[in-house]
């Protein structure tokens, strides 16, 4: 979870990093909230992190960054967070996460114009976590198709995988579609195989991949605003 705000010429960067846990999500939010910050989408990382590894935060334009490294772990108690001031607030904002061997395991370019709006006093939130403060109405279809540029821009790979799996299962797709979705290496792409082959299959099969969606990534239908919806008959 990612929270931007800025205040006149300065950009407070606070990134939360912890694993999956739905009332600490919603205690960062409301805390959040409480001074006056907002939500935006972010990229999720490629692959899940790994517990109880380490990790270092990079932002180039900033002046500190603390603490120098967040390790992840289960925590009762308060959750980690890195915190970073840049003192440029008219320049595109790169964030980069390093795992324990110095690997990109997240990266992120956030452009000026989406946390820039009043530079005397403004707030801007990126992060992923919490529910939604609206969803998507319309048939299955319409919300699939309303979310399809973010869900292939956002969706992971092990999701896609288990996604197609649970298709399959529902019998939505059949095995030799699964197969040649599957054997592609891309993830932008078979994201987007994914997401067209149900769609030309109409609302039931739209009702139960958005259904799938929910219990394999809740976090990313919140940010999609998508929710579980009836599987018509």
């Amino acid at each position: 979870m990612l929270y931007l705000t800025v205040k006149r010429e300065t950009l407070i960067s606070r990134l939360y990093l912890f694993p999956w846990n739905p009332s600490q999500i919603q205690a960062v939010k409301q805390q959040e909230m409480s001074e006056g910050s907002k939500r935006i989408l972010i990229t999720n990382p490629e692959q899940s992190l790994k517990l109880n590894s380490s990790f270092r935060l990079n932002i180039p334009f900033s002046t500190a960054i603390n603490p120098k490294r967040i390790h992840l772990i289960h925590r009762d108690s308060t959750t980690s967070f890195f915190r970073a001031i840049v003192k440029m607030t008219g320049v595109d904002i790169e964030m980069e996460l390093f795992s324990e061997d110095e690997r990109t395991v997240w990266k992120e370019m956030v452009s000026h114009d989406e946390f820039v709006t009043d530079t005397r006093s403004t707030s801007a939130v990126l992060g992923a976590g919490g529910p939604a403060e609206s969803s998507l109405t319309g048939s299955a279809e319409q919300q699939l198709r309303s979310v399809r540029t973010e869900f292939v821009k956002r969706v992971s790979g092990p999701v896609l995988n288990e996604l197609l799996d649970g298709l399959l299962q529902h019998t939505v797709i059949n095995q030799e579609e699964m197969e040649s979705v599957k054997v592609i290496a891309e993830r932008t792409e078979k994201a987007r195989d994914i997401i067209d082959m149900v769609l030309r299959k109409g609302t039931e099969s739209c009702s139960r991949m958005i259904n799938l969606l929910v219990e394999l990534d809740p976090c990313l239908c919140s940010l999609l605003q998508i929710n579980t919806v009836g599987v018509p008959t």
